[in-house]
């Protein structure tokens, strides 16, 4: 039986037509899933009986289980365990202008990005879009608030999951869905050039990041594998195309090392690779873990790279810190490896 929020408008028109309903069905029971937030089919009241009892045997509307909710100031970290004993991380954030959720789009991540926790889980399978739909869902339920911006930033490469991850998307997005802007959604990428090249052709207007963290390739291949495979003049390459075809501007996210790549040199190299690039760099203050080998940078070394990228009209912001004492900021998810159903 298969979960029915893991479909499309258009996955739903073709399911009812299969059945030889009107697909105008499909626009009903979005209505019914993310406007009435039902629970149970018996409780949609514009269907004949046949149709719900078709839905019943058809689809369940199952639900992620909360294993563990953890609250800082002004952010939540939940850790979910998925239908088949898997568990992953979403964490919510609290700003001025809304609640931003951070979602995960696998279990585990295949990046082996030295500096993150969820690089450290070797990859177990892709999340379908339901599952991370859910994440949105139950939160906005659980905290009784309404989730204004979405970033796909969690556990997990997202372009590693594309389908999954743009059909995800289209869900939120959908005006008949959860409704959230497409300006609104972040999807960030380690730099997976032919999924950034897939992405330009499919033409989606939401926001794109990249992780680079790193001005120069001897030091991106010490810290993320993947330049090896795509180098940062490849991946330089494909950023400008994007900016180009889609007059977009594009994030680039610089985490803060200390003695690593926060250096004056570092700043400058940033500064010439990124000359006359449409994109804002965000500085991200390093998250120190209990076994991390990494230390942050303190903020007179933050403030000095700062001030570099702007006196070289380089965009820049540093990244207010969230969830610290609760193991939810970047870098710090990691679905609690450890984390066994008897404890």
């Amino acid at each position: 039986m298969n979960n029915i929020y893991n479909y499309s408008i258009e996955e739903l028109n073709v399911y009812f037509e299969s059945i030889g309903e009107k697909s105008f069905r499909s626009i009903q029971i979005y209505e019914w899933l993310y406007k009435h937030r039902i629970n149970d089919f018996d409780e949609i009241q514009n269907m004949k009986k046949e149709v719900i009892e078709k839905l019943k045997q058809d689809f369940n509307l199952n639900k992620l289980s909360i294993i563990k909710k953890l609250e800082g100031q002004d952010v939540y970290k939940y850790l979910f365990k998925l239908n088949d004993g898997n568990t992953i991380e979403a964490v919510l954030m609290k700003h001025p202008y809304g609640n931003s959720l951070c979602i995960s789009t696998q279990v585990g991540c295949n990046m082996g990005c030295h500096f993150c926790e969820s690089g450290k889980l070797k990859k177990v399978r892709n999340l379908d879009a339901g599952e991370m739909v859910l994440q949105i869902l139950q939160i906005e339920e659980d905290l009784k608030i309404r989730i204004s911006h979405v970033v796909i930033m969690g556990i997990g490469e997202p372009f590693d999951n594309y389908d999954n991850v743009i059909k995800f998307i289209n869900i939120i997005n959908h005006p008949k869905g959860i409704n959230i802007g497409a300006r609104h959604i972040t999807v960030s990428t380690s730099g997976l050039i032919p999924k950034i090249e897939k992405f330009i052709e499919d033409g989606k207007q939401v926001n794109l990041a990249i992780s680079l963290h790193a001005p120069n390739d001897e030091l991106r291949n010490k810290l993320m594998p993947i330049n090896k495979v795509y180098n940062i003049s490849k991946l330089m390459e494909i950023i400008k195309k994007y900016i180009t075809v889609t007059n977009r501007r594009v994030t680039i996210e610089y985490i803060m090392l200390n003695g690593i790549n926060d250096k004056t040199k570092h700043a400058q190299e940033l500064a010439q690779l990124l000359k006359g690039v449409n994109c804002y760099v965000n500085l991200i203050p390093y998250n120190e873990t209990s076994n991390s080998k990494f230390k942050k940078s303190d903020k007179q070394t933050i403030m000095k790279f700062y001030d570099i990228l702007k006196k070289n009209k380089i965009n820049v912001t540093i990244r207010k810190e969230f969830g610290t004492n609760v193991m939810a900021a970047c870098g710090q998810l990691s679905a609690n490896a450890n984390y066994k159903e008897d404890q």
